[in-house]
């Protein structure tokens, strides 16, 4: 009764969600704690602010030619880890957006068998 439907390659996804995360450098990030009210917590349809994909930076001046490869080596790897952040966080936020329906229905279709559990065993 409350087995949980699985998903077509859940286990990938996971693993997907796992990487993106520790690309993220999220892994300190702690759980909401039990003393939150509900209205604290976010839902997994808002968008958090600060996770807005970054606008683009203004590019150095060209006044400034940068002969040293070096600093171009360093600079171009600084604007692909950014590239690759931003995409990471709109990946992360489209499969949120893809499965929260499937989360609310298997929330709603658990609670829906509890209540009927407990209204039975009230009678």
């Amino acid at each position: 009764m409350d087995k949980p439907s699985a998903l077509p390659d859940s286990a990938h996804l996971l693993d997907d969600l796992e990487s993106i995360r520790q690309l993220l450098g999220d892994a300190d990030l702690q759980p909401p704690l039990l003393t939150e009210t509900v209205e604290q917590i976010p839902l997994l349809l808002d968008v958090p602010a600060g996770n807005a994909a970054p606008a683009p930076e203004a590019e150095p001046a060209a006044a400034e030619p940068e002969d040293d490869p070096q600093t171009r080596r360093q600079d171009t790897l600084l604007h692909l880890e950014s590239e690759l952040r931003a995409a990471a966080q709109m990946i992360m936020q489209d499969v949120i957006n893809d499965f929260t329906p499937h989360i609310e229905n298997e929330i709603k279709r658990r609670l829906d068998a509890r209540i009927e559990r407990l209204i039975k065993r009230s009678e």
